[in-house]
């Protein structure tokens, strides 16, 4: 078990670290923290929506986590390195990237945003207010979806939402859902807990396990419903199509039951949501494998995941992949163009087993 990952990694060799001549001579209130990696064709948006902030107590450091675009993200680079801290190390992983850009860190507060990212220009302003009229520690913001790959006029917490208080359980359960690019954090309570673990395996969302830790040491975690960023959902997303996020969320929650001595309230909410989890990945199976044709895996994938669901709908899918299974595919191809293409960009790594109903 381990609460606490190191402060200080010897396993990432640094390359370069370049400070701009125009950073602030003072510590900033705010650090933005933007780990990139193969995000040439995006970072120019995202860095223009930083300096396009009505919020001005800001530095912002960004990480090359060894980028196969380095020199092409060096070139767009160029004219912001003067207003930027730039450090360039091996590949390490995102969270390596982002543990490299805190410990550069001088702000009271860590405000996240992926490379491909964008926040719209009141967003630092609303989230520190936010902060000192909620009294919170952190907090985090809607977002409006787009993209490639995004539904039209979607928002992050329409398919993510948040109810409740933030709390360990709500986090387990999925009451709560925070969203990386939309949180702002005191960095104190990021250090408190030992930063992000970047030991942990491939897909098992650190940004994820950091928050539960930070939840657990007491800190307030708040959000509230503005939209103040948007977030992008194409081909190269991280956060992948819906099968590949179902199965991450069942990879999270067993890291859970395996890393933390969980209380006994955190234990029964991890047991149902489990249950729930395992019957999810069933439906995003039956959705992909309907999506290939496999119309009776499907009809199988979604007759397994009701059990569970007990759903009228489901019921009703399963007869009608047996009476006219085409008519089901068309109409899912219909209403759900931006989930069908998503299967299709994805090619679903990882999942070559998608296709059957065994865990």
């Amino acid at each position: 078990m381990l609460d606490n990952p190191k402060m200080q990694d010897s396993s990432v060799k640094f390359l370069e670290k370049r400070i701009g001549t125009n950073i602030l001579p003072v510590a900033p209130q705010v650090s933005v923290i933007i780990p990139a990696y193969n995000c040439a064709e995006f970072i120019v948006e995202t860095l223009d929506s930083v300096f396009s902030q009505t919020f001005k107590n800001y530095e912002i450091i960004l990480v090359n986590d060894g980028s196969l675009d380095s020199e092409k993200l060096e070139k767009i680079l160029m004219p912001y390195f003067n207003n930027i801290v730039y450090i360039k190390q091996e590949n390490s992983g995102a969270a390596a990237a982002r543990n490299t850009a805190i410990k550069n860190a001088r702000g009271e507060f860590l405000a996240f945003l992926d490379s491909d990212d964008i926040w719209l220009p009141e967003y630092l302003e609303a989230q520190i207010n936010q902060i000192a009229e909620k009294k919170c520690d952190m907090i985090y913001a809607d977002a409006i979806l787009f993209g490639s790959l995004a539904g039209k006029n979607k928002t992050f917490m329409e398919d993510c939402p948040s109810r409740g208080e933030v709390t360990t359980e709500s986090l387990i359960n999925g009451e709560c859902n925070i969203i990386n690019s939309g949180t702002v954090v005191r960095r104190k309570n990021v250090l408190e807990v030992g930063l992000l673990d970047k030991d942990l395996p491939r897909n098992a969302s650190e940004d994820f396990d950091l928050w539960f830790r930070v939840a657990r040491s007491g800190a307030k975690i708040d959000y509230h419903k503005k939209i103040l960023l948007k977030y992008r959902v194409h081909e190269q997303s991280l956060s992948g199509n819906s099968l590949q996020r179902s199965e991450r969320a069942i990879i999270v929650l067993k890291l859970l039951e395996t890393k933390y001595q969980l209380t006994a309230s955190e234990k029964e909410v991890f047991d149902s949501q489990l249950k729930t989890s395992l019957a999810e990945l069933q439906i995003e199976k039956g959705k992909f494998n309907l999506a290939q044709e496999n119309f009776a895996l499907a009809r199988e994938n979604f007759r397994e995941g009701n059990q569970h669901f007990q759903k009228l709908k489901y019921s009703v899918l399963s007869w009608l992949l047996v009476i006219s299974p085409k008519l089901i595919l068309k109409f899912f191809m219909k209403t759900r163009p931006a989930e069908v293409a998503a299967m299709s960009v994805n090619n679903t790594p990882g999942l070559e087993n998608a296709s059957t109903t065994r865990e």
